[in-house]
């Protein structure tokens, strides 16, 4: 009977303790009623609740995990604790095992969508929660559908239209302006998060920390608009503005950052590198999404490889190409980290091994390879990394590529096969594309240039075909057929059009006064002749014009030298300067200056032989051939003989004295 009497005290104990939200006396209270009866499910489940309004979800989840009699009875809430902990997937299969789903569970299933990144089911159930309820958070609803449609679109996952829904919130209206950028409309994307933030201003119950909060968001969306729009400088002060704030929410800071670190590129290694590590981080898995996350890692794989830490860069990028197999960014990456390492072999074999077990990047990946080569010198390996890419090779801008590349090695034999081959490909494959025109054309002026008449007569027949009446083109083919063909170019050129024809149309008035804009310098007025009246007295011909013929000038007899005698010979030499004349002996040496030359008692021959052994002296020779230097020896310096110096005379005693 006491026991009877205790368990009603004890529940309205925990009816007061609810109502009073002291969770921590409702534990204690739960505990001893299922101590007196373990199976008193209204206890259990208070204990439960109680545990996680004071977030202490791993107990909870303990608590349920261990108890047998009502753990399956409290599935949602199982479920709630394992979404807190981020055990998302443990939480989704728990949700499924849910038989019949109510408004709360269906709720708690699109949070655990949205975080799993499944937006298409998570949009299906959102609608129909939205369809079927109707209570005081149909608000919180409707921001969260608005949300997932963000995110269809925004991530390139879905191209969906807005959700028509009204914007009576802020939290709606910048959900809105995240699906026009995801569409690609930057100017309403802009548009909206001003209505955002005029909106959020206006609300009276937020504080002002929570209203800086709020606004980094906005801030920050509207940095990454401004970032887009190739606008860097102000989207570096936004980014700047929000991080001196120091906002407590961990994604945005890491999207911030990463956004920096772009807009740095190489520069500013020492900056980025602590923005990515900021932007880094297992605490961060469950704050960005999956695209957000692959664009934080490529950019810590550049920053690591534009601050040459060759080993991080390669251990990191070897993660990331394991994680998304599918990915070419990290493949590319290394690459680039091989050739800075000067590895240039090593970086062609890697690349050549991913762009054959992955066919779909194969092109972009072959074209670098190509590039490499040129790099290296190597112009033939190069058009063979070029001619490898299959049916894209007849691209017309490879085509181009390979035919300079050919050409530059003066080979032009492989230069017309490589057009032939494209032309013929297109006759073959692709018969109606504008390409195959292009092609043909360059084809037939390339054959035309290098002397292959016959060649080029092939394509602009096939040009004539496609457009009869082009009349360079039968202009170029009778050239053509004229070099081994006369007769055929005669019989083609019967479908010239006549003279008539051609000046069709043609006012040949006006053609002939056309010649009067040539200028004064080359054109002057006819001179009326004698009898007719001058184009100042009103003549219609005063504005016929002739060409200006050049005038003549008259030889002019040229000067005669000074004292030169009429019919005398002149010297031919003359206008020459006297020491380039060939008669022209030089002055006679004055022989007294050689005296004295030499040290004391040398004689001439003598001095000869110590000109031969003086090494400044020698002849250079043939600069061509190899010579070696010797280092200087290091000795004493020869010095001039000190003179003795010259001792003052002392002034006498008197005015002549010694």
């Amino acid at each position: 009977m006491a026991q009877q009497a205790t368990l009603p005290t004890l529940y309205a104990d925990l009816n007061r303790c609810g109502q009073k939200q002291e969770y921590e006396k409702a534990i204690r209270i739960s505990n001893k009623i299922l101590q007196l009866q373990p199976t008193e499910f209204t206890a259990f489940n208070c204990k439960v609740v109680s545990l996680l309004l004071l977030d202490r979800f791993d107990e909870a989840l303990s608590v349920i995990n261990k108890d047998k009699i009502h753990t399956g009875l409290l599935k949602f809430e199982k479920a709630y604790c394992e979404y807190r902990l981020n055990r998302t997937k443990e939480a989704l299969n728990t949700l499924r095992s849910i038989a019949n789903h109510d408004t709360r569970s269906k709720e708690l299933l699109c949070q655990v969508l949205y975080r799993l990144e499944e937006f298409e089911e998570c949009f299906d159930l959102y609608r129909d929660v939205i369809k079927n309820s109707q209570d005081d958070f149909d608000s919180e609803r409707e921001t969260n559908l608005a949300a997932v449609v963000a995110s269809l679109q925004l991530w390139g996952i879905k191209d969906v239209d807005d959700a028509g829904l009204e914007e009576s919130s802020y939290e709606i209206c910048y959900n809105n302006a995240c699906h026009a950028i995801g569409r690609g409309d930057l100017n309403a994307g802009i548009q909206k998060l001003a209505k955002a933030e005029e909106m959020l201003r206006s609300d009276p119950d937020l504080a002002e920390d929570e209203l800086e909060e709020e606004l980094a968001i906005i801030r920050v969306q509207r940095g990454y608009i401004h970032q887009c729009q190739g606008q860097n400088d102000q989207a570096s002060q936004i980014y700047n503005q929000v991080l001196k704030t120091k906002p407590s929410d961990a994604g945005l800071v890491a999207v911030v950052s990463n956004n920096v670190v772009t807009i740095n590129k190489d520069q500013n290694i020492f900056d980025s590198k602590r923005k990515i590590k900021a932007a880094t981080g297992d605490s961060l898995k469950h704050k960005t999404v999956t695209a957000q996350r692959k664009h934080i890692d490529v950019n810590q794989c550049l920053v690591h490889m534009y601050s040459n830490q060759s080993d991080q860069c390669h251990q990191l990028a070897k993660k990331l190409s394991d994680q998304h197999p599918d990915m070419a960014a990290p493949i590319l990456i290394r690459a680039a980290q091989f050739i800075r390492d000067k590895k240039a072999a090593d970086a062609i074999t890697f690349l050549q091994d991913f762009s054959k077990s992955h066919p779909e990047h194969a092109f972009q990946v072959k074209m670098i390879i190509a590039q490499l080569y040129l790099n290296q010198g190597s112009v033939y390996q190069a058009c063979d990394a070029l001619k490898a890419l299959g049916e894209d090779a007849n691209r017309p801008g490879v085509v181009s590529a390979l035919v300079t590349l050919y050409l530059s090695q003066e080979d032009k034999e492989s230069a017309s096969e490589t057009l032939i081959n494209a032309v013929r490909w297109y006759k073959k494959n692709d018969p109606k594309s504008p390409a195959l025109l292009m092609l043909t054309r360059a084809n037939a002026d390339f054959q035309l240039k290098n002397g292959k008449a016959d060649e080029a007569a092939k394509m602009l027949e096939d040009l004539r075909k496609a457009n009869p009446k082009d009349a360079l083109v039968l202009a170029q083919l009778i050239s053509s057929y004229a070099q081994f063909d006369p007769a055929k170019a005669k019989q083609i050129s019967k479908d010239l059009p006549t003279v008539d024809k051609i000046t069709e149309g043609v006012d040949m008035d006006a053609l002939e006064a056309s010649f009067s804009t040539l200028g004064p310098k080359y054109m002057k007025k006819q001179q009326p002749l004698k009898g007719e009246t001058s184009p100042a007295s009103g003549d219609a011909r005063s504005g016929d014009t002739l060409m200006l013929k050049k005038k003549q000038r008259k030889k002019k007899k040229g000067k005669l030298p000074k004292n030169c005698e009429p019919g005398s010979d002149i010297d031919p030499e003359r206008w020459l300067p006297r020491k380039e004349r060939s008669y022209y002996r030089g002055k006679r040496k004055d022989k007294r200056k050689e005296i004295g030359k030499g040290t004391q008692g040398m004689s001439a021959a003598s001095q000869a032989i110590a000109d031969s052994l003086d090494a400044s002296k020698q002849t250079p020779s043939d600069p061509s051939s190899p010579q070696s230097t010797p280092v200087a020896a290091q000795g004493p310096r020869l010095q001039k003989p000190v003179q003795a110096s010259k001792k003052k005379k002392k002034p006498g005693k008197g005015k002549g004295g010694w």
